[in-house]
């Protein structure tokens, strides 16, 4: 089987964020300027800012029924399963979370580069059998 790597222009991202956000009525000139403020992620990227939104509504949801209240809420409730209005998808509130994903993916970058340094460095292994004694403290 061959593989087929698909680098998106953008006007495939464009075309594909259209998709993502067509059931939240997001404008096609707030898609465009949401892909041209995130050129370099990925199209999951955008998924993860629409799902992000839908995170709030259900953690307002738990916040109002009481983090100890859920399962009763969720099983065999005679009230049914929660029903949730469809969230506004503003450009703000999706810049936003852009920059929050953003931020979340640079802060990955760091503890896996200090893990790498850590794992990598001259005196990586140094310690490790200090460390198996429990003798190390560093």
């Amino acid at each position: 089987m061959e593989k087929f790597y698909w680098a998106p222009t953008r006007e495939d991202r464009i075309g594909v964020c259209t998709g993502i956000f067509r059931t939240d009525h997001v404008p096609p000139e707030d898609i465009v300027k949401l892909v041209d403020t995130f050129p370099g992620q990925s199209i999951d990227f955008f998924g993860a800012l629409r799902a992000r939104v839908y995170d709030d509504e259900v953690k307002k949801w738990i916040s109002s029924v009481g983090v100890e209240n859920v399962g009763k809420k969720l099983v065999n409730s005679k009230e049914g399963p929660p029903t949730f209005e469809q969230p506004k998808m503003t450009l703000e509130k999706l810049l936003e979370y852009g920059s929050m994903l953003v931020q979340e993916q640079e802060n990955v970058k760091r503890v896996q580069l200090a893990d790498k340094y850590l794992n990598e460095a001259a005196l990586g292994d140094a310690n490790e059998d200090d460390m198996k004694r429990g003798t190390f403290y560093g």
